[in-house]
């Protein structure tokens, strides 16, 4: 069994060979607080989720970072911008990122370090970069010597010298424009602590580098992040890291982004969809479905007609899951290990399309052996969507889900009431040889997102597609 992931910094797939035998270490760049999440935010935490949780499937003992930026320069704009202090607009905001993740069922990090814990862990990284000569202070910020690194640019294989050189900032004291800020010079008004160079406030960054260094070493396996942080956070990242004496991360993983006509998904940009809304329009785990199944490398263009048939090919898994439980009476436990066709596509950089295809197929296979009266193949199927539901987060069985369970409960049971109404009705229709009427009924209830199945029982109803 080998794991093999695409390294952004190699820009190829590489087999998994870890730090340290038997486990996983995994930092992921988390949220930068200034605002609710939208599905964009969401989904890096959904892509890293499915790796950890495959990772521990396949048996490693994995330590997951995730960082809260707390301090940045958004935070202060808008905690200006609506009269609040900027730690109320942080911690306002880390915890609807918190709710968002929990909604959609993401396991809680390892550690969650806020960046304004870690200032002197900051303050000795760049002394020790002061000290070798890779970074200088100037008019009391403190900035990183891009040319004093030979391999600056390496993850975004960019050249120094053709780079654009910043024209917004004004007059900073750099040496040369390029050079990043480690450490801003206070303002009034502004948040700061005290450094050997005088008051101030960290940069993005540098509050990365050094929380990865505290809880994860001079060395670890996986840095994660969306694509848009490749430059310059990453790449600024692996300066000061490696100029400082660590290795750093030896896989960069990065996911796409979530699109709207084409562009990224942004609050800047006015075209997000925020998580807090999208769980009051549809099912957590009908969203998790549709933004943790394609490949963590491929863009999703977001439409309300995908999310549907998101739905609808989710109910066709639940549909399946239920019927087996009427059956057996009862909800079969998972199987102890997943199909092999779906541990080959999860090893292959974590192919969750393919995973999922297994998943269908096996869902198929389980109702037909329901048509064929094979109860015990149909549990076996059963056991097997259970495993490999499980690992990518979506069993709809597990404890996880069971608030969304109970509350789902409650309104089944009133739609099950009304639509078992107008099935009697049918089934009238039906017994008098009024095959229009009966037709009719069905098609309006297939408009209204309802699939019916007649069995020898009668006749029972699925969400379908609305």
């Amino acid at each position: 069994m080998t794991i093999r992931l695409y390294d952004t910094s190699a820009r190829q797939i590489r087999d998994f060979d870890p730090v340290k035998p038997g486990c996983v270490s995994i930092y992921l760049c988390g949220a930068t607080v200034q605002a609710a999440p939208h599905i964009g935010h969401i989904r890096s935490g959904l892509n890293f989720d499915i790796m950890r949780r495959w990772f521990e499937y396949r048996g490693y003992e994995v330590t997951f970072v995730r960082n809260v930026t707390d301090i940045d320069d958004k935070i202060i704009t808008k905690a200006r911008e609506q009269g609040r202090p900027w730690w109320s607009i942080g911690y306002e905001n880390e915890r609807a990122f918190n709710d968002g993740y929990t909604a959609l069922g993401c396991l809680p990090p390892t550690y969650e370090p806020r960046a304004t814990g870690h200032v002197t862990e900051m303050v000795e990284m760049m002394r020790t970069l002061v000290e070798r000569g890779h970074a200088y202070e100037a008019d009391g910020s403190v900035y990183f010597d891009v040319r004093s690194w030979p391999g600056y640019l390496e993850l975004s294989k960019q050249d120094l010298d053709e780079m654009r050189q910043p024209t917004e900032e004004g007059i900073t004291g750099k040496r040369d424009p390029r050079d990043f800020a480690m450490w801003k010079a206070t303002k009034p008004g502004e948040p700061d602590w005290e450094t050997p160079w005088g008051r101030g406030r960290p940069g993005w960054h540098l509050e990365c580098s050094a929380m990865a260094h505290k809880y994860l070493g001079s060395v670890f396996d996986v840095h994660g992040g969306g694509l848009d942080l490749i430059f310059p956070h990453h790449e600024n990242e692996i300066a000061q890291a490696k100029a400082f004496g660590d290795e750093f991360a030896r896989y960069w993983v990065h996911n796409a982004w979530v699109t709207m006509s084409g562009e990224k998904m942004s609050k800047s940009l006015g075209n997000s969809v925020l998580v807090a809304e999208m769980v009051k329009q549809w099912r957590p785990i009908v969203l998790r479905y549709y933004l943790g199944t394609p490949h963590y490398r491929s863009t999703i263009e977001y439409s309300e007609e995908a999310l549907r048939e998101a739905e609808a090919a989710f109910g066709r898994i639940e549909g399946f899951l239920q019927r087996v439980t009427e059956l057996a009476g009862k909800a079969v436990e998972p199987a102890a290990e997943v199909p092999p066709a779906f541990a080959e596509a999860m090893d292959d950089d974590l192919g969750v399309p393919g995973a999922l295809a297994v998943v269908h197929t096996t869902v198929r296979q389980g109702n037909s052996a329901l048509a064929a009266d094979d109860k015990d193949a149909a549990v076996a199927r059963f056991a097997e969507v259970r495993a490999m539901l499980g690992v990518l987060g979506l069993d709809p069985l597990d404890a996880r889900w069971a608030g969304e369970s109970d509350q789902g409960e409650d309104l089944h049971g009133v739609v099950d009431s009304l639509v078992r109404l107008v099935l009697d009705q049918r089934e009238s229709a039906r017994a008098r040889k009024d095959w229009a009427t009966a037709d009719a009924i069905r098609d309006q209830l297939a408009q209204a997102g309802l699939a019916i199945e007649d069995g020898p029982q009668g006749p029972r109803w699925t969400l379908g597609a609305r």
